[in-house]
């Protein structure tokens, strides 16, 4: 194990540089790729126009089928009429024409009357000339008509118009305009112009005119009857690109059967198999350009993530190789599972302990990481266990791991023992069990009772497979990185260990200091949010080192003299400094956390032991102070600060005969003073500000242990019996 963990020390130390950190990446991405790539590359079918499917093909993914699509588009143009528009201008326009032709033979006939009546005036100046001829008429008539009706309408016409009087034409006149009415406000198309003049003929054929007027009237019927109706190309054009617009693209449908086993493959089908890219799709590196993008966003994540973490390089740099080894490890265990779907077991997939990865990471690094490591596992899990599904991600699959995973995770807390992890694992297998139900209901599938059970039995095996495997993958990690994880914090915190139990045999009276440290220096970390765990184990292994020479200390010298009296203050200084070095080597031969050892040595930093070195100065004016104060080094942490200035409070505190409120504050406050204005604090990141927290919190912890206390009748007998 110690050669593992010299391996692991020597890569942590290379990934301090830039090239071995990209490279780092760079065997994730190969990893992954590795992993998934059998999972994304395209299926090479062995098809050809007219053969017969040996199996059903179904469609990878959505695609629009364009050719489809625009033949159907013009099924829809096609199937649009052209659209006419009646001009109902054109009624009143031939009405006002045939109008203006009975005006005009009105108006020929009241010119003849009027020069007639002349001519009878003046018969005795200028012999009568007579009436006008009929083709006199005529031609007046046609000159206040247009050449092309005069040219249109047969001179029967004109003749029969210039020949009947004015009630004559007015009666005509409206007989014709009502027939044209009646006929013009219907549609008149080109073929239907014929059949509307025989219309106008059918109404005016029995009215009450004489037979030449109702012939011209006739006559003028048909001339005035037209189209009315044209053809509308901007309306239809309009049409069609609605129609073309509502036809929706026809798409082949993601899991769409395309051709069933045993069909021929025609042109049409082989078209279709082309487009879904199931032909020739040997050469195609979509799937490999979008995996490696894939990758690249996830491990871009894992990278960002490591970047601003606020750690010291070498604790991140731990971390970081120790992430990738579990991240390898449930990839390996997610490929291995996966490719036993090439054996049909439907489902295999759930059986994954999800769990695994985010737990141990939970509990060795962060939280925050633990989280972004199930979301990837989630992904992961999309593509590698895709087997059986439509399409490169399984979403159910993906689903399930990242619930499975957050469940255990969020349900750790800060106390992991094993117990613990075992109920993160069954809670995780129930949020499993009821996951599997929800993706087994949501769809509405038909499973038998037996395919319930299989499924429930893979989310146990998953949940409480997570929790067992965490638990004997723990001390291996624990062990190879050197890191001191809560679990460790607690075994260490049993007080049957074989250190604890050789400091309360052979020195109780540390133990108890030790215990009473534990609890103020617990309480003070958590106030400023430092790790109160570590703090607290570390106060139990602090003093150690005075179980070489238990006597030499003052808690031990219950009913022993001072051996101290006997001795020069020189070696009385030398004795009490060893019990940080001799508590060091203790804690390192058996193999203790490097952050206990580390509290071990510098609880009391580079401090001065005043009692002996002013009893020293009393005698010998020579001595130098460096000769009385401890090696060091000072405080490098907020635990192992916070610890110091409780051991130096708890052991003042202890001596006074009668600890108040008032007195507890002016000691603590005096104490941290000395420790600030000593310097032991200025090589730890710990602010002023949590110096006054941490006082508070040593202040009101000491009242809590040291209130005044009742004393009874008895015992006041007693002790006035003992003082006199």
């Amino acid at each position: 194990m110690d050669k593992l963990q010299q391996h692991f020390i020597r890569i942590r130390k290379l990934l301090d540089f830039t090239l071995f950190r990209i490279l780092f990446f760079f065997v994730l991405g190969v990893v992954l790729f590795g992993a998934m790539y059998s999972n994304v590359k395209p299926e090479k079918l062995d098809l050809s126009l007219f053969s017969v499917a040996e199996k059903t093909i179904r469609s990878p993914g959505t695609v629009e089928d364009k050719k489809s699509t625009e033949n159907k588009r013009k099924e829809a143009i096609n199937q649009v009429k052209p659209v006419y528009a009646l001009k109902n201008e054109y009624t009143q326009n031939r009405v006002d024409l045939i109008t203006s032709i009975f005006q005009a033979a009105v108006e020929v006939n009241d010119e003849i009357k009027e020069e007639m009546k002349k001519q009878e005036e003046l018969v005795e100046e200028n012999p009568a000339k007579g009436e006008p001829s009929v083709s006199d008429k005529i031609t007046r008539l046609k000159t206040k008509l247009t050449a092309g009706v005069a040219k249109d309408l047969p001179n029967q016409v004109f003749s029969t118009l210039v020949g009947a009087s004015n009630d004559e034409l007015s009666i005509a006149k409206d007989l014709t305009v009502t027939a044209i009415n009646n006929v013009m406000t219907k549609r008149i198309s080109t073929d239907e112009v014929e059949n509307a003049k025989k219309r106008v003929e059918e109404e005016l054929k029995y009215t009450s005119l004489n037979d030449n007027l109702r012939l011209a009237a006739i006559d003028l019927g048909r001339f005035a009857v037209i189209q009315n109706e044209f053809y509308d190309p901007n309306a239809t054009e309009e049409l069609r690109q609605q129609a073309a617009e509502s036809v929706e693209p026809v798409k082949i449908l993601q899991g769409q059967i395309i051709v069933e086993e045993g069909k021929l493959i025609n042109q049409d089908i082989y078209r279709q198999l082309k487009l879904v890219g199931l032909l020739n799709n040997n050469k195609s590196y979509k799937p490999f350009i979008g995996l490696v993008l894939l990758i690249s966003i996830l491990l871009s994540a894992i990278y960002y993530y490591f970047y601003q973490m606020k750690s010291l390089p070498e604790k991140r740099q731990t971390f970081l190789l120790m992430y990738g080894i579990i991240f390898i490890l449930s990839i390996f265990i997610m490929k291995i599972i996966s490719m036993l779907q090439i054996f049909n077991f439907a489902g295999i997939g759930y059986i994954f302990p999800a769990a695994l990865g985010g737990m141990l990471i939970k509990i060795l690094i962060d939280e925050k990481l633990a989280i972004l490591m199930s979301i990837i596992m989630a992904v992961c899990g999309s593509v590698l266990f895709n087997e059986g599904v439509t399409g490169t991600l399984n979403f159910s699959e993906g689903i399930y791991i990242l619930f499975n995973a957050l469940a255990a995770i969020l349900f750790l807390n800060t106390q992991n023992h094993r117990t613990k992890i075992l109920q993160a694992g069954t809670f995780a297998a129930i949020v499993n069990v009821l996951a599997i139900c929800a993706l087994m209901l949501l769809p509405n599938g038909q499973f038998s009772g037996i395919e319930y059970g299989y499924y429930l039995l893979t989310a146990l095996v998953s949940g409480i497979g997570s929790a067992v495997l965490t638990i004997g993958l723990l001390p291996l990690f624990e062990a190879s990185f050197g890191i001191l994880s809560t679990m460790k914090l607690i075994e260490l915190s049993n007080p049957n260990h074989p250190l604890l139990r050789k400091i309360l045999v052979e020195a109780p009276g540390t133990y108890h200091h030790s215990v009473m440290v534990a609890n103020l220096a617990e309480s003070a970390c958590e106030a400023i949010g430092a790790n109160g765990l570590l703090a607290r184990v570390g106060s139990y292994y602090h003093d150690i080192g005075k179980t070489k020479r238990p006597n030499f200390f003052i808690e031990n010298q219950m009913h022993h003299d001072n051996p101290h009296d006997r001795l020069p203050p020189e070696k009385s200084a030398n004795i009490i400094i060893a019990h940080v070095t001799d508590g060091s080597a203790i804690l390192k031969k058996y193999h203790m956390p490097k952050e206990i050892i580390d509290i071990a040595e510098q609880h009391h930093g580079t401090t001065l032991l005043k009692f002996f070195y002013h009893k020293a100065l009393q005698s010998d004016a020579e001595i130098k102070e460096e000769e009385f104060r401890y090696p060091g080094p000072k405080a490098q942490t907020k635990e192992s600060a916070v610890i110091g200035i409780a051991d130096s409070v708890e052991a003042a505190v202890r001596s006074l005969t009668q600890p108040t409120a008032e007195l507890i504050e002016s000691l603590v406050q005096k104490i941290v003073a000395d420790r600030l204005q000593d310097g032991q604090l200025n090589e730890c990141d710990i602010t002023i500000k949590e110096i006054e927290t941490v006082s508070h919190a040593l202040c009101e912890t000491l009242k809590g242990i040291f209130h005044s206390r009742i004393e009874y009748p008895e015992l006041t007998k007693t002790k006035k019996v003992k003082q006199a």
